[in-house]
């Protein structure tokens, strides 16, 4: 998010405009600089590590890693196939607690007749944000980013390492620290903790940040910490339904503390997926 640019100014949502589905799945953690490496760093999310057990997994942690990479890589192809409705929503905070300023879009993620999927904007009210603006990285981290979806084709691009086993609700979890290996150029990354339940081998919670935070002679473009949580949908699969951000971004001239909430609900399977065999020849009865 980019300091100080009035309202006005801001990119305004088309309705039904056409644009790539967002993958909804979130976390992050610790900020590094636009030009720095990312090795893993110690987690915290300011709720302390009490409930966290370092006993080792039953299994070897290489091949945790694999499985859930490849539940992931499921996970991430069965929720293209579902319609839902997104809620995202980015206020600023006053001194007094008081929102002075806010950004809202909501949308439904839907297919057309021949079956591509796409955003439709159904709420855009004027945003009325002063101090800061939302960002082309903002946006790609909405789709991206917060939705987390570790596949097996990411695992190469992250240092992944087994913190131990924590007890989330009623879901027993393996828990990750997740950092990029490398910053390359114009990409975006999380950075933070995951949690993966044990007995499905998917990402159920995740704590983190987007990185890079961008500074620049021009600008600055430094993002917030964020949770997003997962629910079971049709008994297979976690989808995020849920993502929250409270934080204080840190500009060169001043802080802006920011409240971000994405709401993903009404997930509906569209249509169905026939498989025809080789086809046959049938032989009309004899009379």
């Amino acid at each position: 998010m980019r300091e100080g640019r009035a309202a006005g100014e801001m990119r305004q949502p088309e309705v039904c405009h056409h644009m790539v589905a967002r993958m909804v799945l979130l976390a992050a953690l610790i900020g590094v600089n636009a030009r720095a490496q990312a090795p893993a760093q110690p987690y915290s999310d300011g709720q302390g590590e009490q409930g966290l057990s370092t006993e080792p997994p039953p299994i070897p942690v290489e091949q945790i890693v694999q499985k859930f990479g490849e539940r992931e890589q499921e996970m991430k192809t069965e929720r293209d196939k579902f319609t839902y409705q997104q809620t995202f929503v980015v206020q600023t905070v006053d001194n007094d607690g008081a929102v002075d300023g806010e950004y809202r879009m909501s949308s439904d993620i839907v297919f057309s007749a021949d079956g591509k999927r796409y955003e439709k904007i159904t709420d855009a009210p004027a945003p009325t944000l002063q101090r800061i603006s939302l960002s082309q990285q903002d946006l790609d981290d909405l789709e991206h980013v917060q939705p987390f979806v570790l596949t097996t084709e990411e695992l190469p691009k992250y240092d992944i390492k087994y913190v131990g086993r924590e007890q989330v609700d009623e879901l027993a979890t393996y828990v990750f620290d997740v950092a990029p290996k490398k910053i390359e150029k114009k990409q975006r990354y999380f950075q933070g903790r995951i949690w993966v339940d044990q007995r499905d081998l998917e990402i159920v919670k995740t704590y983190g940040k987007a990185v890079p935070d961008i500074h620049t002679k021009d600008y600055e473009n430094v993002f917030p910490r964020f949770e997003t949580i997962r629910e079971n949908i049709e008994g297979n699969y976690w989808f995020p339904t849920y993502t929250h951000a409270d934080d204080t971004l840190h500009f060169l001239l001043q802080n802006v503390r920011i409240r971000m909430t994405v709401r993903y609900k009404n997930y509906k399977r569209f249509g169905a997926t026939i498989k025809f065999g080789t086809p046959t020849e049938v032989k009309p009865p004899k009379p």
